[in-house]
């Protein structure tokens, strides 16, 4: 006699369970989504309408959630906005919003709808999971009713939020999170009145979750890393590059490596906004990553990663990020220092004038040192060390502190700091280095056509960053990125 349909799948996802116990990697996946936009109003669309749109961009995430299960994978992560897309106003988005319970109440929406407030994209994210037995990362939209006894209650009556849900592979409800620190086009949504640390326990680690800007901020991101020790961070987001720090494939790499975790990284597809550069990466560089600004497709990488990343390989000593740039003097005089404008950020640059030497910028508190060795410079191309030590205020609120070597625009001192993607010259060696006030740092080095650099530099307990072979691309940036959160 055959088994029934529901003893099948417990026996499928008990074994599931067990190969993933009698192993210490794990394999991941993402998804870059080309999002189907809703039409532009001003008007709230019906429910109708709007799971229509919902479904579907649901219909090309369930084929990559089951392309991403034939191939292997336990978990999948999928876009922020990647179910309904973005620009609405707390009325017009409203239609798409579910009331998205606490995970405690231990619902499986696929195999029970009706349990709460009706919810037909929790319900088919759950049957997604469960179907393919594989975890299931998605961001769609929260909706809490609230009454004028609490003074935080928006007029309208509700709270909404931007929220990421995770389901297991049986279906259930297992992580919710509110975004908390919004970027500034996202008026549709309310943070909570606290940030949130959640996290959940898997076969293969400790997984914790946050969305796209939050990245930025202490909170969530370093309390789950430094205070709540999660192995992996799993982040949806909908990130529009922002050269020479801030393109998705580099910071998020070097967010990776900086706090010693694997991050899975699902970022939208949009070029028009710019929006594209997804990865899976672990702490000592990225297993793989999708960068593309030339067709509107979307994207599926799956990659292997350690469980525990914090154990194997064993973890290096922490970095002591200013110990070799305090015990060195400067190596140059700063005649010859202008100032420059880098996302907003007044830059203090020096020009590498020599194909290779020793040189020193500083700001405030910060020195930058550099040592370096071109491989034969290019006479049309300028590179410049810069040091930033400050509050950056624009799309948000943060301090920061980076050492960078930067290929300029042009031969144009003015154009240091503006958007490059390419470049021609080779360096032999560099090492660059900075007095950092803060101990979080993360490492970026950018080649030629927005490639990572992966296995190709390191950075040593004494904080320096340092190249471990000859480069084998043209450099755009090499940067030391630093978060000084005290001093938000």
């Amino acid at each position: 006699m055959l088994p029934s349909q529901p003893l099948l799948h417990a026996a499928v996802f008990a074994l599931a369970v067990l190969q993933a116990f009698a192993s210490d990697t794990f394999i991941a996946a993402v998804y870059e989504h080309a999002v189907i936009l809703p039409d532009a109003t001003n008007k709230p669309v019906s429910p109708d309408d709007a799971l229509a749109l919902m479904n579907k961009n649901m219909d090309v995430l369930e084929g990559a959630i089951r392309e991403a299960a034939q191939q292997g994978a336990h978990i999948i992560v999928t876009p922020e906005d990647g179910i309904y897309g973005w620009l609405f106003t707390r009325e017009t988005i409203y239609p798409y919003l579910e009331d998205i319970p606490d995970p405690a109440v231990n619902w499986i929406p696929c195999t029970d709808p009706t349990r709460f407030a009706p919810a037909p994209v929790q319900e088919r994210l759950s049957c997604m999971a469960r179907n393919n037995s594989i975890y299931v990362v998605a961001n769609i939209g929260d909706k809490k009713p609230c009454n004028s006894s609490d003074p935080g209650c928006p007029r309208d009556g509700r709270y909404q939020y931007n929220t990421d849900v995770v389901f297991d592979p049986e279906g259930k409800l297992v992580a919710r999170y509110h975004k908390y620190n919004l970027f500034m086009s996202e008026t549709q949504f309310n943070y909570p009145k606290e940030p949130e640390a959640v996290t959940f326990e898997t076969p293969f680690g400790k997984f914790g979750i946050f969305t796209c800007f939050d990245i930025l901020f202490r909170e969530p991101a370093v309390v789950l890393v430094s205070e709540l020790q999660v192995d992996t961070v799993l982040f949806p987001t909908a990130w529009m590059n922002v050269l020479p720090f801030l393109t998705a494939v580099e910071f998020h790499s070097a967010w990776a490596m900086g706090m010693g975790v694997n991050l899975l990284s699902a970022n939208t597809h949009n070029i028009n906004l710019a929006m594209t550069g997804s990865g899976i990466y672990a702490p000592d560089g990225a297993r793989t990553y999708y960068y593309n600004m030339e067709t509107q497709d979307g994207h599926l990488l799956i990659a292997e990663l350690d469980s525990h990343p914090r154990l194997s390989p064993p973890s290096p000593p922490a970095v002591k990020w200013s110990s070799y740039a305090l015990s060195v003097k400067r190596f140059s005089p700063n005649d010859h220092d202008f100032e420059g404008l880098i996302f907003h950020d007044q830059f203090t640059f020096t020009e590498l004038t020599n194909p290779e030497g020793n040189l020193t910028v500083c700001q405030k508190d910060l020195c930058c040192h550099l040592s370096y060795k071109m491989a034969g410079k290019q006479e049309d191309e300028v590179y410049v060390l810069g040091a930033f030590d400050g509050l950056h205020v624009v799309e948000g609120q943060y301090y920061l502190q980076i050492c960078t070597l930067l290929k300029c625009k042009s031969t144009d001192p003015n154009t240091c700091g503006q958007p490059v993607e390419t470049a021609q010259t080779k360096f032999e060696m560099f090492s660059l280095s900075g007095t950092f006030g803060t101990n979080y740092v993360f490492p970026e080095v950018l080649y030629s056509g927005v490639q990572l650099a992966s296995g190709e530099f390191e950075v040593l307990n004494d904080g320096r960053l340092i190249s471990t072979t000859r480069p084998t691309k043209p450099v755009v940036t090499v940067t030391l990125f630093g978060r000084w959160y005290e001093r938000d």
